[in-house]
């Protein structure tokens, strides 16, 4: 009797129907879960690329004001920005961040980024007489928090 059950399990060598359909089902499940969260990964990485250029545009702007005697009035739109610093774009390719807006006055300046198609959140940076504010503007899903600041 034991041979026989020996004999009979060396001759079953694979999978049944039934261990198949709960295997397919469990990766079902998981998929299920794991979906929803990577489809939301490309707008919260453009909105974290839009507050990277936002505060990379007012490294830039201090730089400005640095060489023009501490007046920020030299610029009027991002282009000025973008010919200091050439790694910040200042249009919209293929969904990316870019900076939407870059004026300055004798004592302060307005900085803002755009997400790009993904969200389309902006992200602002105004600095007057010294004080600076961090605001964003919620145009679709994503990281601007409650409040508005960041």
């Amino acid at each position: 009797m034991l041979y026989r059950l020996r004999q009979r399990s060396r001759d079953e060598g694979g999978f049944t129907l039934i261990e198949l359909l709960v295997v397919i089902l469990i990766i079902g499940i998981l998929a299920a879960i794991a979906i929803p969260s990577f489809l939301n990964q490309k707008t919260k990485a453009n909105d974290a690329s839009a507050k990277e250029l936002v505060r990379s545009a007012q490294t830039t702007m201090e730089t400005i004001a640095t060489d023009n005697n501490g007046s920020y009035a030299s610029v009027t739109k991002p282009a000025e920005v973008n010919a200091v610093e050439k790694t910040i774009p200042i249009e919209e390719v293929n969904g990316a961040a870019y900076l939407s807006k870059a004026e300055g006055t004798g004592t302060g300046y307005t900085v803002e980024a755009t997400a790009g198609k993904a969200s389309g959140n902006t992200y602002t940076i105004k600095s007057e007489g010294g004080v600076v504010t961090r605001t964003c503007t919620v145009a679709g899903k994503g990281g601007c928090p409650a409040g508005g600041t960041w």
